[in-house]
C-alpha cells in the first residue's frame, strides 16, 4: 500500500499531466485539434474528455510501465471511442514513472533507469495498448511486430522502432531531444512573451520544423514529412523571431487550414510538445 507521500506525489503527477494535456489543447497547433479549431473527424472535447480519464490512471503508484500505458489508453477509449492520446501516453507515462521512483539521483537519471529496466511484461501491454489505439498508418514490423505477441522488453521495441519513430527514439536515447532541445525551447519563449500558450506553440513548430512528423509519416512517407516540416521551418522562424507572437496569429490559421485541407496531422509533434510540458511541470513538484 502506497504511503501518504507517494500518494501525494501521485495526485500531483496526475494533475501536472492533465494540466499539460489542456495546455496543448489551448495552444494554436497547425493542423492538430486545438480551441481555434477542430479537425481530422475529432474535437475539442475529445481531447478534454481524453485528459481528464486517462489522469485518473497514469499516475497510479502501483502500477508496472506497460499497465500503466495500457490502462490509461484503456480508459481513454471507455471516454472517447478514438486514438487521441497514444503517443502523449507512451510519452509521459515513463516520465511519471521516473518521477515516482523514491530517488535523488534526478529525473533524467531516474527515466532512464525506468527505461532500462522495462521487461516483456511491459512490452506486452505496450503491444495491447497499441493495438486498441490503432494508430493510422500502424502496419506491419520485420522485428518485434506489436501486432504479435512480444518477445522482448518494451525498450528494445522501441529502440528497434527508432529510425522511424520518433517517441520510439526517445526512448533509445533517453528523452534526449526532450531535456536538451524542447525544455529550453519552451523556457525561452516562455520568458520572452509570458504568454505559456505562445510558448507552447512555438515549441510545437520547432518539433514539427526540425524532425520530420512520424506520424505524417507513416501515413504518407517521408517525403511529404519532409515537405511539412520545411513549410513549418518558415513558420516557427517567423513567430520564434517575433516581439508580439499575437500578430502572426493570422498566419498559422491560414497554415492551419492548408494541413487540414490535406488531412495532414502532425501528431507526433504535438505528442512531443505534451511530454515537454510534462516534464517542466514535473521538474517543479
Amino acid at each position: 500500500m502506497p504511503n501518504e507521500d507517494t500518494l501525494r506525489l501521485s495526485k500531483q503527477l496526475a494533475q501536472a499531466y492533465k494540466i499539460a494535456c489542456l495546455a496543448e489543447i489551448e495552444a494554436l497547433k497547425p493542423g492538430n485539434v486545438h480551441i481555434f479549431a477542430d479537425g481530422h473527424g475529432m474535437q475539442v472535447q475529445d481531447f478534454m474528455q481524453s485528459a481528464e480519464a486517462s489522469s485518473k490512471v497514469i499516475a497510479q503508484p502501483e502500477l508496472a510501465l506497460g499497465e500503466r500505458i495500457y490502462r490509461s489508453v484503456e480508459a481513454t477509449w471507455s471516454a472517447v471511442n478514438c486514438n487521441t492520446n497514444l503517443g502523449i501516453i507512451l510519452l509521459c507515462a515513463p516520465i511519471i514513472q521516473a518521477a515516482l521512483l523514491p530517488s535523488s539521483i534526478g529525473l533524467r537519471n531516474q527515466l532512464a533507469q525506468v527505461l532500462a529496466n522495462t521487461t516483456q511484461a511491459d512490452a506486452e501491454c505496450g503491444f495491447k495498448a497499441i493495438q486498441l489505439a490503432n494508430p493510422a498508418g500502424l502496419g506491419s514490423a520485420k522485428a518485434h511486430d506489436v501486432n504479435h505477441a512480444a518477445d522482448c522488453t518494451l525498450l528494445e521495441a522501441m529502440q528497434a522502432s527508432a529510425d522511424k519513430d520518433f517517441i520510439g527514439q526517445q526512448y533509445a536515447n533517453g528523452f534526449l531531444q526532450v531535456f536538451e532541445q524542447g525544455l529550453p525551447i519552451f523556457e525561452a519563449a516562455l520568458l520572452r512573451w509570458q504568454r505559456p500558450a505562445w510558448a507552447t506553440s512555438a515549441l510545437y513548430l520547432y518539433w514539427l520544423s526540425h524532425y520530420p512528423d512520424s506520424h505524417i509519416a507513416r501515413k504518407y512517407g517521408a517525403a511529404m514529412a519532409n515537405e511539412i516540416q520545411a513549410e513549418a521551418v518558415i513558420h516557427f522562424d517567423a513567430l520564434h523571431s517575433s516581439e508580439k507572437p499575437k500578430q502572426y496569429l493570422p498566419q498559422l490559421l491560414a497554415f492551419d487550414q492548408s494541413l487540414k485541407s490535406r488531412a495532414i496531422n502532425p501528431g507526433t509533434s504535438a505528442d512531443m510538445t505534451v511530454a515537454t510540458l510534462m516534464l517542466y511541470d514535473c521538474q517543479r513538484i
